[in-house]
Parts: C-alpha cells; structure tokens; sequence
C-alpha cells in the first residue's frame, strides 16, 4: 500500500465536534463511496500514528474529504487535526475496504459512524438513483446530527432520527430498538447497511 503526502486546502465545522477535512488529491487517486484510507499528521510524534478514516467526498471531485468526529479530551489524532490549518501536510494510504452499496434499502448508523454513507448517499443523488432508500440516524442530541440539513435536502421524509438524551418534535426518543425499527421501516427484506460509532 501505498503512502501520500498531502497538503490541507481548508478545515470546516460540521458540528460541535465534526470537522470536514478537505485535502489535496494526488494525481490519479480513486475511491469507491464508502471506502476509507489510513490517515496521520505530518509532525514528530504523529506521523506513525494512523488513524482510520471514510471518505465522505465523492471520487469526481478534484480534492478529498473526511468528516472526522474530535476528541479534545484525548491527547490523540484527531485532537491534532482539529488544529490543522491550511497548508500543513498530512499522510494518507491507498484506499482500503468498503461497505459496498448492494441496492436500495435502509442505513442505519450512530453518531460518527455515518461516514461511509455520506459519500454512498451523495453519490447515489448525484446520479439521480437516491430512490427509496432511507436513513435512520441515532444521535444524543439534534446538534451532533452530521451533515442533517444535506441529509433533510437529499431524503426528506425518509430521513430519520432518533435522539438519546434530548425530546425533539418530530424524531424518535431514545435508542434503536426492534420497537422503533418497526415503526420506521416498511419492508425488512431490503438491504440493511449498518455502522456504528
């Protein structure tokens, strides 16, 4: 495998403690959605530590993207790339692995690990074939939703969400039990795409 040095083009907020990563893309470089690639920070200390993380851009764009959830608690790796600034040079593999869209059905994940399915669901928008797959999304509270508005745009009423420690009108209250699986999801012969945090 394969080790690329390259430049940071821009660090935004995604959340409270989900930021997007946007770097440079070496030449030639392909992903499928849903894979990740190993990823460090270019500075003493750092450089060795890697850290698995989904792409969340899509292949044809001319840079890469990374949601990646901060800990600043931890004095770790994603801790030192929430300090990034534009310029400073990470490290990335090749890509690895893939959760692999096999056809419509439902996503469900919790927390960060909605990553690899942002890029499967922009993917599937960009090529107009979203259709009727749905997205039921376990968070604590409405601010941890990753990416909700662009969720809310690209599936609608097939979006949905279901919170731990805060009631919110109009999303479901408490953890994904086969209670609530029940309630939101009309066909249990579909394909299920599972990723926790």
């Amino acid at each position: 495998m394969s080790d690329y040095k390259v430049k940071v083009l821009g660090i935004t907020n995604v959340t409270h403690d989900v930021k997007s990563l946007k770097l440079e893309k070496p030449k030639g470089f392909s992903f499928t959605p849903g894979q990740a690639a190993d990823v460090a920070v270019n500075k003493s200390g750092y450089a060795e530590q890697k850290r698995a993380f989904t792409f969340t851009g899509l292949n044809e764009w001319d840079y890469l993207e990374f949601t990646i959830k901060i800990y600043n608690e931890h004095n770790g790796v994603t801790k030192e790339i929430a300090n990034l600034q534009t310029g400073d040079e990470v490290i990335i593999s090749d890509p690895w692995g893939s959760i692999q869209y096999k056809g419509e059905g439902i996503f469900i994940a919790g927390g960060a690990g909605v990553t690899p399915f942002i890029a499967i669901i922009r993917s599937l928008n960009s090529e107009n074939k979203i259709g009727n797959n749905k997205l039921i999304f376990a968070n604590k509270m409405e601010n941890d939703i990753i990416h909700k508005d662009e969720f809310v745009k690209i599936l609608g009423k097939n979006f949905k969400n279901i919170l731990s420690d805060e009631k919110v009108e109009g999303y479901g209250n408490g953890f994904i039990t086969e209670e609530f699986l029940k309630s939101s999801v009309d066909d249990f012969n579909k394909t299920f795409y599972l990723c926790g945090p």
